[in-house]
């Protein structure tokens, strides 16, 4: 394994859930999916604290080389040489049900049909179709 630490040029990555720890390796650079859009890592990066939302995460280079793994909800720590990723949900694409997805995205549809004015239906409807949409096009490779 690379030298990880100071002047390696690669990030010590680790992606967890509440159940397992999915990935401890190195990489050249990290994609994430932030409430606020997708955000890149790098080695060196100023410190940052971000609400994970719903997509995939990509490691590119280091002992991790290119993975992809579906991620949703939680947190993410960036600090100059590591990145820490806290998810409740994560998972590989060909770990997907995608007809479970796709039942998810109808469900979704459904809680959003019967939320009439309350605001906060909506936004749990919201965030359940953004999840299955997030898992049917992880699995199907559309990302």
């Amino acid at each position: 394994m690379a030298e990880v630490g100071k002047n390696s040029g690669l990030l010590t990555v680790r992606l967890v859930t509440p159940d397992r720890v999915l990935l401890d390796a190195t990489a050249e650079a990290v994609e994430l999916p932030s409430m606020s859009g997708y955000l890149e890592a790098l080695y060196g990066a100023a410190p940052l604290l971000a609400e994970l939302g719903a997509g995939e995460v990509r490691l590119h280079g280091g002992t991790a080389g290119e993975q992809i793994f579906f991620v949703a909800w939680g947190f993410v720590e960036v600090l100059p040489e590591r990145v820490t990723i806290l998810a409740e949900t994560a998972m590989h694409p060909n770990e997907i049900d995608l007809a479970e997805a796709q039942a998810d995205a109808k469900h979704a549809q459904e809680l959003w049909n019967e939320a009439g004015d309350e605001q906060v239906k909506y936004d749990e409807a919201n965030a359940a179709a953004r999840v299955a949409e997030e898992k049917i096009a992880s699995a199907q490779g559309k990302h």
